[in-house]
């Protein structure tokens, strides 16, 4: 072979090789980032090319489903059924505004595309037979989220049940809402929904339930006294308290007052403190108990913690650190800087009903193939112990008086123990925004079935002196209990 032959011969010989690194690069190296790019539209193409797996409420109950369209890009749109009750669960799956929440966490499922899904994908294709998407069996209550969503009907607010034993959510209800499927296409209907949803000013597409935090209010009272108990201030819910008439914050000339100037909060016992919600006595024993005390047992409740996954991202709700004795006074009984979110304070109440266990609160129990061979189950975790058994019975005992006895009357059950604590909590410069109504809460079947609910109401009346926790929130929360507890 001459000279010039072989030079060409070793190019070209350079060239295959550089073309095979190039190639198994490509598709070993990049295949994920070219898949997943924004641009490649071909990946969406075929996510809506199927039909895309259901997400399935507790008893069977599919709340989505595709819809066959025959587009020339894509055949199916995702459908909803009450696609406003569902929102806050599965979130959106957009031809056009990509995905969301379960719809988005789970979408690998969901649209068949998981490695889990292979086997069973290939044997589809060598069979001829449609891929389609797996389903998300999720632990939601439809009885529950239906009293929760038509008891907050018009008003702003949210509902978080759970399951105080597992940790499973049974209701998780954010008012406004919004229909996923004005949306789903890419036609100028959806656009213009898009549009209209993203310049409401009453945020429809918030997550009330998981992502806004509130001042707690006197809801807050309980992890306050929860503290007393725990650092032995105080041994038994008939305890008297050693609270004046008026008490003046600490360090300050400004007298923290009650909801009224003629409540008996003047030396009360604990129990009947909480039943009439005296800020008085409970702003004097956290500034006693002190910041760190009240913030290590707020902590053990969730609270300070930015990774609770449900497996949707909650907000991080927090107790603060480095409050002065007069800020503190405030943070224990809800105000100044402690901020929650319904889900927390659902915590709260489910840890006090399950003698003091806080489980990891969780929305999907089975992740399964198209077939209904399981690909996934959730396994029950302890988040921690918020409280010793002795503690959280005490609590109880407060809850359950609250709701005989207290604030919390409209919240109670035939038949069932319940146990409540109301709140309004004041917001807005120097407090004039209009209260927001609290009301945490559970009931117990004599079977041992159980529920912890949390509520809250935004505004929930023009009038500030008719917004309270007991009048506004109680009631839901009282019916979503009765839907979950239901045989």
């Amino acid at each position: 072979m001459n000279k010039p032959i072989r030079r060409v011969s070793i190019f070209c010989l350079v060239l295959v090789l550089a073309l095979m690194i190039r190639v198994n690069w490509v598709q070993g190296v990049q295949a994920d980032s070219l898949a997943n790019h924004p641009k490649n539209l071909r990946t969406k193409f075929d996510r809506y090319a199927y039909p895309r797996g259901n997400i399935i409420v507790a008893g069977g109950q599919p709340v989505t489903k595709s819809e066959f369209v025959n587009g020339y890009r894509y055949k199916y749109k995702r459908a909803w059924v009450d696609g406003p009750m569902w929102a806050p669960v599965t979130g959106w799956s957009s031809q056009a505004y990509d995905t969301s929440q379960l719809e988005k966490l789970e979408d690998g499922i969901l649209s068949g595309s998981d490695s889990r899904l292979f086997f069973r994908n290939t044997l589809d294709m060598l069979t001829g037979k449609e891929k389609q998407g797996g389903d998300v069996v999720t632990t939601l209550n439809a009885k529950a989220q239906k009293a929760g969503f038509e008891g907050l009907g018009n008003k702003k607010g949210a509902v978080v049940a759970l399951d105080p034993r597992t940790g499973a959510i049974l209701a998780l209800v954010s008012t406004p809402s919004y229909d996923p499927g004005s949306f789903a296409g890419t036609g100028g209907t959806d656009a213009d929904a898009w549009k209209a949803l993203q310049a409401d000013p009453n945020k429809p597409m918030l997550n009330r339930a998981l992502r806004e935090t509130y001042p707690p209010g006197s809801t807050f009272k309980l992890v306050t006294a929860a503290a007393a108990f725990e650092s032995g201030k105080f041994q038994n819910v008939t305890d008297v308290t050693d609270t004046p008439a008026k008490y003046l914050l600490p360090g300050t000339t400004t007298e923290l007052k009650n909801a009224s100037a003629n409540e008996p909060c003047a030396n009360a016992t604990l129990q009947d403190a909480m039943d009439l919600s005296c800020n008085t006595v409970f702003g004097k024993i956290g500034a006693e108990v002190g910041g760190e005390k009240l913030r290590a047992q707020a902590e053990k409740f969730g609270f300070n913690n930015d990774q609770v996954d449900i497996p949707i991202r909650a907000a991080e709700s927090t107790f603060p650190t480095g409050s002065k004795p007069d800020g503190t006074a405030m943070d224990a009984i809800g105000q100044h800087d402690t901020r929650a979110t319904p889900l927390q304070m659902a915590m709260v109440a489910s840890a006090i009903a399950n003698d003091g266990r806080l489980m990891q609160p969780y929305m999907v129990d089975e992740e399964r193939a198209a077939n209904l061979t399981t690909i996934s189950k959730h396994t029950e975790r302890q988040m921690s112990q918020a409280v010793t058994p002795a503690t959280a019975q005490k609590l109880q005992q407060l809850m359950e008086s609250v709701v005989a006895n207290g604030t919390g009357t409209k919240a109670q059950i035939k038949g069932l123990k319940v146990g409540g604590k109301t709140g309004t909590a004041q917001h807005g410069v120097d407090n004039k925004g209009l209260p927001f109504a609290w009301f945490m809460s559970y009931a117990k079947a004599d079977d041992g079935r159980s529920v912890a609910v949390a509520v809250v109401v935004e505004d929930g009346s023009s009038e500030r002196d008719e917004i309270s926790g007991g009048g506004l929130a109680a009631p839901i929360a009282k019916a979503v209990m009765q839907a979950a507890l239901e045989r």
